[in-house]
């Protein structure tokens, strides 16, 4: 299913993406759209903690690669008429992408440029297939919650709860909320302080440390947020200060 706010919350077919193309280019009062991402795959996705009781054995292989291969179709129509320039996928497998690409590859569409999946210091799920994936493909990562949804700046640790804030809003930070969540900030913090360093800026400049990494997707809810956050890319990660982050991450791993 969709959200209700896209496509009245039908699934991404070959025949809503026109519709939706146009709704997008009005809203931004643009002529064309640089990339265009599918942002959940009809079939399901083991991201948003979905990974601890994930189960694919119900999904139909041939029903998804004719989707995959329709809408492909479709796309490229896209990129003909000009409304769009690159294509990208969101909260995909390494199987769902390699899919993508072999489809591509036998000339159905556009070749996805880029995956944007949920990345950080606390949510490494990528480090496995998907990095082996990105590096010889040449898909790059875009990393969404590169911060873990506020956690890692520390603003919420020893039960603090900012106005207007994301756990504010959302209680339990779409199930990053955990006791062992914010042990790992802990121990995270304890490298940043250790190595004199912010613990925000560290783990962002840790994050485009990553070989398949093309971009950090961070969010600022005002010009002191952004200016640090920016500030991360300015910082050179000592190989001690990589080594103790990588301890840390094997003392806490999978923490939410």
């Amino acid at each position: 299913k969709g959200f209700k706010h896209a496509r009245d919350g039908a699934p991404i077919t070959a025949g809503s993406i026109p519709e939706a193309i146009e709704g997008s280019l009005r809203r931004l009062k643009t002529d064309h759209i640089d990339l265009y991402q599918f942002h959940w795959p009809n079939r399901g996705s083991y991201m948003f903690r979905q990974n601890w009781a994930y189960d694919p054995s119900g999904q139909n292989r041939d029903e998804t690669i004719a989707h995959m291969q329709e809408t492909l179709e479709a796309l490229q129509r896209e990129v003909t008429r000009g409304t769009i320039r690159a294509f990208g996928l969101s909260n995909e497998s390494a199987w769902g992408m390699a899919q993508w690409l072999r489809l591509a590859e036998e000339g159905h569409g556009p070749r996805a440029a880029s995956l944007q999946n949920e990345y950080s210091l606390m949510c490494r799920l990528y480090d496995t297939d998907l990095a082996e994936l990105s590096v010889n493909e040449d898909v790059g990562l875009l990393a969404f919650s590169p911060l873990a949804a506020g956690l890692l700046s520390g603003k919420y640790q020893n039960g603090a709860l900012p106005t207007g804030s994301r756990m504010a809003i959302n209680g339990d930070l779409g199930g990053r909320k955990t006791p062992r969540a914010f042990e790992a900030v802990a121990a995270y913090h304890a490298v940043a302080q250790k190595h004199g360093l912010d613990p925000a800026q560290m783990a962002l400049a840790w994050c485009l440390t990553r070989p398949f990494l093309c971009s950090a997707i961070f969010g600022a809810t005002d010009m002191a947020q952004l200016d640090l956050a920016l500030g991360a890319a300015e910082i050179t990660l000592s190989q001690e200060a990589l080594t103790d982050l990588d301890a840390t991450h094997k003392a806490h791993p999978m923490p939410f």
